[in-house]
């Protein structure tokens, strides 16, 4: 392989390792100023956008250990990662694909697993990674709050109670 064509592996390599997942998109008939708003939205959603050779992709994966890409890799590729949240990467993407009808994600990775387009799509209608830890921790807390409610019940009738009887008492006198 020649060295400009090494470094360009390297550089994706690089970029693969530093993501925790990544979305292959088929960006054909996308003008330049709409690839250029698909990454401004992107970035907004802490993921970036890159036009990739399919063969270099190929190789970069293949060498990172990542599931075989190679029945996805046709035409005109993109490829999206990110720092943190596959989910809104993949909302950015669903959202900007029915504004302007392209691109087309072709396949995704996370954790090491392949994803279909399909199950891509389902990650996009997931809520945020922060709202859905925020759900969890609601429905932890739930049964904790009962239950100091329920301990907390038998001394707050027993306060009520004796308050009637003293406000009773009171108001005989």
């Amino acid at each position: 392989m020649r060295p400009e064509k090494a470094n360009i592996v390297k550089d994706l390599k690089e970029q693969l390792n530093a993501s925790p997942f990544l979305l292959v998109a088929d960006y054909t008939g996308l003008k330049v100023d709409q690839f250029a708003e698909l990454r401004v939205r992107l970035a907004a959603a802490g993921a970036e956008c890159h036009v990739v050779k399919n063969t270099m992709l190929k190789i970069a994966a293949t060498e990172l250990g990542l599931p075989d890409l190679s029945p996805s890799l046709a035409g005109q590729t993109a490829i999206v990662t990110g720092e943190q949240d596959i989910c809104a990467a993949a909302k950015v993407v669903k959202v900007f694909a029915a504004e302007f009808k392209k691109p087309a994600v072709k396949v995704g990775i996370l954790d090491n697993a392949l994803l279909t387009a399909d199950q891509v799509q389902i990650m996009a209608d997931l809520p945020p990674l922060p709202e859905m830890r925020a759900q969890l921790l609601g429905l932890l807390n739930t049964p904790a709050g009962r239950l100091v409610r329920t301990l907390n019940e038998p001394g707050a009738s027993l306060a009520r109670a004796l308050k009637a009887k003293v406000d009773a008492e009171g108001g005989a006198a």
